[in-house]
């Protein structure tokens, strides 16, 4: 019984001292991005990212809440394009809207979460030629609160996940 007590005051000191160190060490800059190659040219690949609509048709972070409401204002794919989305829990609740287009290679989205987090990040998605196809590289950027900058390890792995399924879509339905 002592050896296990033991084994776990000493589990317990090691996550205390590294989320102390986390929260010492690590930037409250958090950057995120995942990139795939898609057989099909950049403007095929731009129907499916250039504005709010589209890429609500892929967009993985929806598909938790089949029921979700969501309501579009602006002129598709152009600055001020947006979308208020209200979901589940898994979903939560706010608002993207588009802050810069280059037509074909790049659109910036600024997020503002209202639940189950309060938070702002930037979204981009940047298409590249490579080769034949076309490179889509999906990035967010956010500020992390001391508090949060221990989790980025999970962070990182959950978001990990979630772009490589959207992207897996986009590819998917953009090579149809």
């Amino acid at each position: 019984m002592k050896t296990i007590l033991k084994i776990l005051g000493i589990l317990i000191v090691l996550a205390i001292l590294y989320a102390v160190f986390a929260m010492v060490a690590f930037s409250n800059k958090y950057h995120f991005e995942r990139s795939v190659v898609i057989n099909a040219p950049k403007e095929k690949v731009w129907e499916h990212v250039g504005s709010t609509k589209a890429f609500n048709t892929w967009n993985p972070f929806i598909k938790p809440d089949k029921n979700i409401a969501i309501s579009y204002s602006g002129t598709s794919g152009e600055v001020g394009d947006s979308y208020k989305w209200k979901g589940n829990n898994d979903v939560g609740e706010g608002v993207q809207t588009v802050t810069a287009v280059t037509p074909n290679e790049k659109i910036t989205s600024k997020l503002h979460f209202i639940r189950p987090f309060e938070g702002e990040a930037v979204a981009n998605f940047i298409l590249t030629t490579e080769g034949n196809g076309t490179k889509v590289t999906w990035t967010m950027d956010d500020e992390l609160s001391t508090m949060m900058k221990p989790m980025k390890p999970m962070m990182d792995s959950q978001m990990g996940k979630t772009f490589d399924q959207g992207l897996g879509e986009l590819k998917k339905l953009t090579e149809r």
